[in-house]
């Protein structure tokens, strides 16, 4: 893979385990302050669905082979740049930083065919300065009852906006027409970020 990344090394890139909201959101101030002009072209995606069930393939915190895992959501920074040249930073992922569009979808997804529709994945996709923007999360989601942490912080105080305390949730949901950015299911999601060498081949003729 030869390209120009927006982060050449996944050890300089902000990270806490069970954080991915915020560790998303730390890539895209980064690109803010150090890569300004191509900020209009990355994304926080959100995968979830109702039920918060979606499988995850090629993940650090997966088992067996195949580095399965449940999550109730999860959260990976997109760079689009040009058809076909679109790039994964996922930071909990077992693929290479970054991966291409194409790779990332097929094995970490693989297809809803063979799965529950329960388990069905839809993608929250929100540019990067609306995210900025607006995402604010006050960590309550990892606090045990008694107050005590589910999984320890991050070190850096929490990310508020100046209008809310803690709307993960809105991110989270994925009934189309509410929260920022555009919902979509799986094939929706590739149709959208994926143009196969054919497809451009047949609109250059």
């Amino acid at each position: 893979m030869t390209t120009d990344f927006l982060f050449p090394k996944i050890a300089d890139c902000s990270y806490v385990s069970c954080y991915c909201e915020e560790n998303v959101w730390k890539l895209c101030e980064q690109v803010k302050r150090t890569r300004p002009e191509e900020l209009s072209k990355c994304y926080a995606v959100f995968v979830s669905n109702e039920g918060r069930t979606v499988p995850l393939w090629r993940q650090k915190a997966g088992r067996g082979d195949d580095q399965v895992v449940i999550w109730d959501y999860h959260v990976f920074f997109m760079h689009n740049p040009s058809p076909n040249r679109c790039l994964v930073f996922d930071l909990d992922t077992t693929l290479p930083f970054p991966t291409y569009f194409h790779k990332y979808v097929t094995e970490t997804f693989r297809s809803d065919l063979a799965l529950r529709p329960e388990h069905h994945r839809f993608f929250r996709v929100i540019p990067a300065d609306t995210y900025l923007i607006e995402f604010s999360s006050d960590r309550r989601h990892m606090r045990r009852p008694d107050g005590s942490w589910i999984k320890p912080p991050p070190s850096y105080p929490p990310i508020l906006s100046n209008t809310n305390l803690h709307c993960l949730g809105d991110f989270i949901c994925m009934s189309a027409g509410k929260g920022p950015g555009a919902v979509y299911s799986l094939s929706e999601f590739v149709q959208n970020f994926y143009k196969s060498p054919h497809v451009m081949a047949q609109n250059n003729k």
